[in-house]
């Protein structure tokens, strides 16, 4: 019967006293190398529908998602684990917000994580809603949405003609994927004592199932 190689990982060779056969002998030890390698696919679904039956995924093992483009890696507890950072995606701003700078959107970190970075601004380029609401300013998607609405402080900054008293932002991210804002600031509604942006760098929060 074929014997393993000498690292203990379980990848089979034929040995003189084994029946000839050589597809046999050549499938056993391709199967074993393969598993040990980096597998890649054309994204997670692909891969759900290549890893089953007999082949199905174990721990340890290594995929490359290319559409994705992330590398995760399987825990014993039957579930992905992201191995490496992903790619940035643009935040889906609501009408009348965009970027201030610092390309606003989201990733997913390598061992589990979403986080988010960018300023935000009004559109028209006035003084942020100071007005004690709670304005929606984005969204994100559901894969990326908390189990429950997490909370954060952010910060902000003065106008070029105004004085701000208070340099700090609360910023939403609902489970529904609204992400929304109530503003701390020093002067009235409109004023130029409203600060003009307010930052997502350094929000961090975990995913709904993670």
């Amino acid at each position: 019967m074929p014997t393993t190689d000498g690292y203990g990982q379980g990848v089979p060779y034929p040995v003189m006293s084994d029946a000839p056969n050589i597809e046999l002998a050549f499938q056993g030890a391709v199967n074993a190398l393969t598993a040990l390698s980096v597998l890649r696919f054309a994204n997670a679904n692909e891969r759900s529908a290549k890893l089953v039956g007999p082949y199905k995924p174990v721990p340890g093992m290594v995929t490359y998602l290319i559409a994705e483009d992330r590398w995760e890696g399987y825990q014993a507890d039957g579930k992905w684990m992201l191995m490496s950072d992903g790619p940035w995606t643009p935040l889906s701003f609501a009408a009348g917000y965009s970027a201030q700078g610092g390309s606003p959107g989201w990733r997913r970190k390598a061992g589990g994580g979403i986080e988010l970075r960018g300023r935000v601004r009004r559109t028209n380029g006035g003084p942020l809603v100071n007005t004690g609401e709670i304005v929606t300013f984005a969204t994100i998607p559901a894969a990326a949405t908390p189990g429950a609405t997490r909370y954060f402080i952010t910060s902000t900054n003065r106008t070029t003609t105004g004085s701000v008293t208070h340099y700090t932002c609360r910023v939403e991210v609902s489970f529904s994927g609204q992400m929304r804002y109530t503003v701390e600031a020093g002067g009235g509604e409109g004023t130029t004592q409203d600060p003009p942006w307010f930052s997502l760098d350094g929000v961090l929060f975990s995913p709904a199932g993670d």
